[in-house]
């Protein structure tokens, strides 16, 4: 069943929609079939290697919570140079791009780089739920 955010006058409704939204999701919820996408959000730049590595573990805390990861630092560098601006910069697109298709945006760590502060006012604008985890969560 689509859910329609038009009323039967063609304006936009988005009290019903956000109900029925919600109903079907607890629906999946219950019967254990739904996990949201959450997009990861942390440090890259600068200890590529460590924060590589934190990435990962944040990935797992995220599917050990029922969620779906998506973290770009983990996917981009595999064909986009990041010591390359222009690429850095298409790649932060592509991210943000994807983002908008995750339902949280979650935050690790203590430091917010410039690429996580561009991240989280995206997340802000689209009126996505973040979470912040300040602690090592692995």
């Amino acid at each position: 069943m689509k859910i329609d955010l038009h009323n039967s006058e063609g304006y936009v409704d988005p009290t019903p929609h956000e109900a029925f939204r919600n109903m079907k999701i607890r629906e999946r919820l219950k019967h254990g079939r739904f996990r949201p996408v959450v997009y990861i959000c942390s440090p890259f730049r600068g200890d590529e290697k460590g924060n590589t590595e934190k990435a990962r573990r944040y990935c797992r805390f995220a599917v050990q919570r029922g969620a779906i990861p998506y973290a770009p630092h983990l996917l981009m560098p595999q064909f986009m140079d990041d010591s390359d601006e222009k690429e850095r910069d298409l790649a932060l697109f592509m991210g943000q791009v994807m983002l908008d298709k995750c339902a949280e945006l979650w935050v690790f760590g203590t430091v917010v780089s410039e690429g996580m502060k561009g991240e989280i006012e995206r997340a802000r604008l689209k009126g996505k739920k973040i979470r912040y985890f300040r602690q090592e969560v692995c």
